[in-house]
């Protein structure tokens, strides 16, 4: 009997030991995406929703559905999908600004999130929305380098922005 147990016991560690964790599924994922394919960030985002669901208490799968989301809307602000993948990532700020009141959310990245949400709203249409996000995109940006100005994806789309707003 007490060997049946611990036959057991030993089983479910093994088992344990080899399901993958969240950052390897996560890399695996991500690692699919090639160039701006947009078949390939929805393949990805299907596969992220599925890693969400399997650990649904963690920031970092809502994060990169968030922002692949919202990198399929910036390069196809016109397409079919992409209001639905704009209310996604929608979605998935703020159930990231929930989290962040049970402090288990990286800011930094939240104000990320945002500042690229506005963003890409100009980028579908900058005569209406520029002047209404211009400002969110900036603030946010500057918060999220102000709480850590290593944040490589902030400065990157910061620097996007402010290019392309050169351009009017």
């Amino acid at each position: 009997m007490i060997l049946a147990i611990v036959v057991m016991a030993a089983a479910a560690g093994v088992c344990r030991a080899q399901e993958p964790t969240m950052e390897a599924l996560l890399g695996q994922s991500l690692s699919k995406l090639q160039g701006n394919d947009p078949e390939a960030i929805v393949n990805c985002i299907a596969e992220l929703k599925r890693i969400e669901a399997m650990f649904p208490d963690e920031e970092t799968p809502k994060f990169y559905i968030a922002l692949q989301s919202l990198n399929y809307a910036v390069m196809n602000p016109h397409d079919d999908r992409t209001e639905t993948l704009m209310a996604e990532a929608e979605e998935r700020i703020k159930q990231l600004m929930e989290l962040k009141e049970v402090n288990k959310v990286n800011e930094s990245n939240l104000c990320t999130l945002k500042g690229f949400l506005y963003m890409v709203r100009i980028v579908q249409d900058p005569a209406q929305n520029g002047r209404k996000y211009y400002l969110d995109v900036m603030e946010n940006y500057e918060k999220a380098l102000k709480l850590n100005p290593d944040n490589e994806l902030a400065k990157q789309l910061q620097q996007k922005f402010q290019e392309g707003m050169r351009q009017f």
